[in-house]
């Protein structure tokens, strides 16, 4: 079987607001209406999620078409098929003496969190990444690879095909930081230098792609039991619009399957911003801020205490393009997979770690700075692997936001014996002492601490009330 190598290029797929106006996802209600539909609108069928592409031919009567599409009994819904586009890159100049100095490697203690682990991964577990697809020959990366797909041209050829201004190598660039295996001199090492990455190519070389092939992508990923999808893209469209989407990540989150996703480059808040799949908050996702070598957060991008779970480097980020080439780019393309690298890095030391303990584990382990997510926090690799292997209690949750009147239920990774909870102010909420179940009471803000028998202590962050 061919092995495949990936390319990625330091951009941020976004999916535009404006549709392809003569395409339209058509989400039937079971797959015995499925199997009985045809005509010439029919493009394609994907059985998994019961949804159909439709293409309207220029002239037909398109409104009355849809209507009487929304009409049907057999249909659950129907939504544009939309457009996705990157943005232009972020590119920094390169000196190539200079390829394997990764600040962001040093900043996380990515070192020193191997060292401790006395590894830097395992094979074992796989990352797809879903993007332009990944050079697959690239000397950095061909030893790390697996067969993908390719949803853009139908073949099994995921190859990062680049054009000028438009994609560079996006995917590309995104597999390096997952986990460009180190050993090319004047190269690059990921944060998981030991991982098999599966490239899944549905944009095409000017970074275009749809909706309907992302979600395609994300059904194949978890049919072929994928450990962590890192998704360097997003979209500016409402929960209605999104909802396909929201239903494939949904579908994954119940195999397990940890969805990573960037927060954009927008520059905004996502807590008032609709970015999907970024603001799909599920056990097992995580939507991720860039930080700088400073630990700011770049003006370019998004944030959102109750939206995005944490931040990690994506400004001016070294990494692979195709063709055995490197750049610095920046992005929340780049600290997504920088992230979806040491998620895999954290499953090598315990594959039986889920999702929702590796974002709490990162969570409350991070390192506090000046950048609004859940944990108002970046990521710690050497901090992250210590707590695991040395089998201290964290929370799960680490944070969280809910309105007064709903409750949220905690549990404690590694506890010893019978565990106690506590709010620090039961005024604003409540929580079962035994259960460990947090009712909201009043607006404002509270923390969680618990107690195992052997005396050890877990705390959470900031658990936001709202009215």
């Amino acid at each position: 079987m061919k092995i495949f190598k990936v390319i990625t290029l330091a951009l941020f797929f976004q999916l535009g607001a404006v549709a392809h106006a003569e395409e339209y996802i058509v989400k039937y209600k079971n797959e015995k209406v499925m199997s009985k539909i045809s005509g010439h609108y029919i493009k394609d069928i994907h059985y998994v999620g019961q949804l159909a592409r439709i293409e309207i031919p220029a002239g037909d009567n398109k409104s009355n078409f849809i209507s009487n599409l929304r009409n049907d009994q057999n249909i659950e819904y129907i939504v544009p098929n939309t457009r996705i586009s990157i943005f232009n890159p972020a590119i920094n100049n390169v000196n190539t003496k200079a390829l394997k100095k990764q600040y962001a490697i040093t900043k996380t203690n990515v070192e020193k969190a191997w060292a401790r682990a006395g590894n830097k991964g395992s094979k074992s577990i796989v990352v797809a990444v879903l993007d332009t697809g990944v050079d697959y020959n690239h000397k950095n990366l061909s030893s790390n690879m697996i067969p993908g797909y390719d949803f853009y041209s139908e073949d099994v050829s995921p190859m990062d095909e680049t054009s000028p201004q438009r994609n560079r190598g996006h995917g590309t660039h995104c597999a390096g930081i997952v986990g460009g295996n180190g050993l090319v001199d004047d190269g690059i090492i990921g944060v998981s230098p030991e991982v098999s990455i599966m490239p899944l190519r549905f944009m095409g070389p000017t970074g275009n792609g749809t909706v309907y092939n992302a979600i395609r992508a994300i059904d194949y990923a978890v049919s072929q039991k994928v450990d962590i999808i890192s998704s360097s893209w997003s979209a500016k469209m409402s929960a209605s619009g999104a909802r396909p989407l929201i239903e494939a990540i949904e579908r994954a989150n119940r195999a397990g399957v940890i969805h990573i996703s960037a927060a954009a480059n927008d520059g905004k808040n996502n807590d008032s911003y609709d970015v999907y799949p970024s603001n799909i908050n599920l056990e097992h996702t995580m939507a991720i801020a860039a930080s700088n070598s400073s630990d700011g957060r770049p003006s370019w991008s998004n944030y959102g205490p109750a939206t995005v779970s944490i931040a990690a480097p994506g400004d001016a980020i070294m990494s692979t393009l195709p063709n055995n080439r490197y750049e610095n780019m920046s992005g929340t393309s780049m600290a997504t997979p920088f992230v979806a690298g040491l998620a895999a890095f954290l499953k090598a030391q315990d594959p039986s770690l889920t999702g929702a303990e590796i974002k709490s584990l990162l969570q409350s382990t991070g390192k506090k700075v000046s950048i609004k997510t859940e944990c108002n926090c970046r990521v710690d690799a050497f901090a992250a692997v210590d707590t695991l292997l040395s089998k201290k209690p964290w929370l799960i949750p680490a944070v969280g936001t809910l309105k007064v009147g709903n409750s949220l239920s905690f549990s404690v990774k590694n506890a010893q014996g019978f565990v106690k909870y506590d709010s620090s102010k039961p005024s604003v909420a409540t929580i079962d002492p035994r259960t460990g179940v947090l009712v909201a009471k009043a607006k404002g803000k509270v923390t969680v601490k618990a107690t195992d028998e052997g005396g050890r202590v877990a705390t959470s962050a900031e658990i936001n009330i709202l009215k």
